[in-house]
């Protein structure tokens, strides 16, 4: 069984998330504060971990919780559930270690669909399919099971929302995708307008990898489209 930890400091919401996560047969434990979670991650670690930011008296807890996490494993699914969603956290939250960054008015379903999600990537990691057929358009190369980008045979460290923005861009090489496209692509509930700052995100990633990356290409007033360069 699916071991999840949750770290909510708000009592109601933290067992309302525990019941309907135990509903769907994961195994569940939680925990109000950061010192209480490392205890118990100090024992054993979970097989996912869902962290708000503000943990009662630390504003920035789930922040250290989370670089604790990852120093203790590179591989461990981290997901920030929180009410604070600006660029600037939602930024941070990235540079920590998590996965990936959820907002709390977001229906529960987007959040169940992250978790299954990054838990299935766990597992394809742990046993690759190496005869997975990759989706290409020039020099980026996908395989959606594993959830692998590379981009001129390098990997690309992409979060999951990041990841299908991505696929669903290179699924269809020079079509346009709107900005509600790609959110439904996503399974994003937030302003259209974040999805600029996915863009921006996954510019500079591939940019890092090779300077002269020019594929990601904005539509003014339409959206944006992935362009194949060779």
């Amino acid at each position: 069984m699916t071991r999840i930890a949750i770290v909510e400091d708000e009592d109601a919401l933290r067992e309302n998330y525990a019941e309907k996560l135990t509903k769907l047969g994961y195994q569940v434990s939680s925990y109000s504060n950061r010192r209480s979670a490392e205890e118990a991650f100090s024992v054993q670690l979970p097989d996912l971990a869902i962290i708000d930011i503000g943990l009662e008296d630390e504003i920035d807890g789930g922040f250290d919780l989370c670089q604790w996490l990852r120093a203790k494993s590179d591989k461990l699914p981290i997901i920030f559930l929180t009410a604070r969603d600006d660029e600037f956290d939602l930024t941070t939250g990235f540079a920590k270690g998590g996965n990936d960054y959820l907002s709390k008015s977001a229906p529960f379903h987007q959040l169940r669909l992250r978790i299954q999600s990054l838990i299935s990537l766990a597992q394809a990691n742990q046993q690759p399919d190496v005869t997975e057929q990759a989706i290409e358009a020039g020099l980026v190369s996908i395989k959606e099971g594993q959830k692998l980008v590379t981009y001129n045979s390098q990997e690309i460290d992409l979060t999951l929302t990041e990841f299908w923005i991505v696929l669903a861009l290179v699924r269809r090489p020079g079509q346009v995708k709107s900005r509600d496209q790609l959110m439904e692509a996503a399974n994003l509930t937030v302003d259209p307008n974040s999805i600029n700052s996915h863009i921006k995100r996954i510019r500079k990633k591939f940019s890092g990898i090779d300077s002269d990356f020019d594929s990601l290409k904005t539509v003014h007033g339409m959206g944006y489209r992935w362009v194949v360069t060779e």
